[in-house]
């Protein structure tokens, strides 16, 4: 699971952004906007801080 784990958040953060850039496309208030990229960078985050060396 430890090899799992941050290729997932990674990819959640790619999708996060993605959606996050679609709503910007289509319109969406910068709130949800806002919320989005957020919510992808923890993922991003969390997924980094997880691959990173000595954490363990």
């Amino acid at each position: 699971m430890s090899t799992v784990l941050p290729v997932l958040l990674l990819g959640l953060a790619g999708l996060l952004l993605g959606g996050a850039w679609s709503f910007h496309k289509q319109g969406a208030g910068r709130g949800a906007v806002v919320v989005m990229v957020v919510l992808a960078g923890l993922a991003l985050a969390g997924g980094v801080a997880w691959l990173w060396p000595g954490n363990r």
